[in-house]
């Protein structure tokens, strides 16, 4: 056993060993867990791809005369922000779009702006025009501002991700003869095509299947700045089936993250549009793993051939809740470029990138290599297979008409 300290020691002495995700699959093979456990001190993944449920929340501090936005309407160069905070704090979604302009709602083909945009282009160091309407106090007497702003002139952006990091998703196929707009891309008639959304082998909680060492404060990788575990994401759902060896073989675990956005950069959050679906925000993750026992470096040397996603019909399985699962696929056929369903042979393609990830895992190495990263000992342990906790669905007893 080592202890997290006994690791960020030898980072400070410059003596840890710290490999990437890839690098661990090798050092396990040759070596076995046990070996690799005494000999590999930190264990970098990363991941990059949409991830709908995320943020940020400004402070903009107050002009003269000051205005009281919460209450009021909020708009970030067209697109709305959530007011109702304070006078002048404000919650922009990655997935918010214009009133006026859901284009690749209705006309697939054509892309939207929205929210994900808005926030890359402000940790890009680009303006944002900021429109403003209040009813007015007497200590805020103000009813209406428009400036353009950016972040060297604001004083608080702190990008805010309620769920990101899926823990292993949906294969998406569409058995239809029509074309599908989903939020997995598009899906081609007679099951033309399967879209994946995962790092495979280098995905953070896919190398940590059961919360062993990530949890509430663990210091991550976040929008090419530092950031930290929040608190479980949303939908979060630990209690489900899994390989001998722990790994999920269905959608699980989620992660909260916060950060400072002024320390992030447009390389590793990236507002993106699916046609018929609307914008989103891909973003760039990277968590080390401490490897503090051979069970740890067991989990970090499975292969991507011993983990399963479920292929999933999206023409059946939405609208409706209960997914229609067609088989499940291994993370090495899926990057193979084709999976078998039945009979069938059917291309796959990735909505995350590899290459992004990749490089993600590798700057957090070189972070910790340079002693310029530490890791954090976490302050709660997330919700496991144990805890009881699943996702819900949504049940109303009375219909509205």
């Amino acid at each position: 056993m080592k202890t997290i300290e006994e690791i960020n020691e030898k980072i400070r002495k410059g003596q840890a060993v710290i490999v990437t995700a890839e690098e661990m699959l090798e050092v396990v093979k040759k070596k076995g867990e046990v070996k690799a456990a005494k000999e590999v001190d930190v264990v970098t993944t990363g991941t990059f791809g949409p991830m709908c449920s995320s943020s940020i929340y400004l402070n903009f501090g107050h002009p003269a005369p000051r205005i009281k936005i919460g209450g009021g309407t909020c708009f970030l160069n067209g697109v709305p922000a959530y007011a109702g905070l304070a006078a002048v704090d404000v919650y922009l979604g990655a997935t918010a779009i214009p009133p006026d302009d859901p284009k690749n709602l209705y006309y697939p083909g054509e892309f939207s702006y929205g929210g994900g945009y808005v926030i890359e282009e402000l940790v890009s160091g680009r303006s944002i025009l900021l429109e403003a309407t209040s009813y007015g106090t007497d200590c805020y007497p103000r009813k209406e501002l428009r400036s353009y702003f950016s972040l060297k002139n604001i004083n608080e952006a702190i990008l805010f991700n309620p769920r990101n990091c899926y823990q292993n998703y949906n294969v998406a196929v569409n058995s239809s003869d029509r074309m599908l707009y989903t939020y997995m891309g598009i899906l081609k008639p007679n099951f033309g095509n399967a879209n994946f959304c995962s790092a495979g082998v280098l995905s953070p909680l896919l190398r940590d299947p059961e919360y062993y060492s990530i949890g509430i404060g663990t210091k991550i990788f976040l929008g090419g700045g530092i950031g930290y575990v929040a608190w479980h994401g949303t939908q979060h759902n630990p209690s489900v089936e899994r390989t001998s060896e722990g790994v999920p073989k269905r959608p699980a675990g989620t992660l909260a993250v916060i950060g400072d956005l002024k320390q992030m950069n447009g390389e590793f959050l990236r507002g993106a549009s699916f046609v018929g679906y609307g914008v989103t925000l891909i973003v760039g993750i990277g968590i080390p793993i401490p490897v503090v026992d051979e069970k740890v470096a067991f989990w970090c040397g499975i292969p991507a051939e011993k983990m399963f996603a479920p292929v999933v019909d999206y023409s059946k399985s939405y609208p409706e809740r209960k997914p229609d699962i067609l088989g499940e696929a291994s993370y090495a056929e899926l990057f193979s470029g084709s999976i078998k369903v039945g009979e069938r042979t059917i291309p796959t393609g990735a909505l995350s990138s590899f290459v992004m990830a990749r490089k993600i895992a590798g700057i957090l190495k070189n972070w910790i290599s340079s002693r310029s990263f530490e890791l954090t000992n976490p302050v709660a342990k997330l919700p496991g297979k144990e805890s009881g906790v699943k996702m819900k669905g949504f049940e109303t007893k009375e219909k509205i008409q």
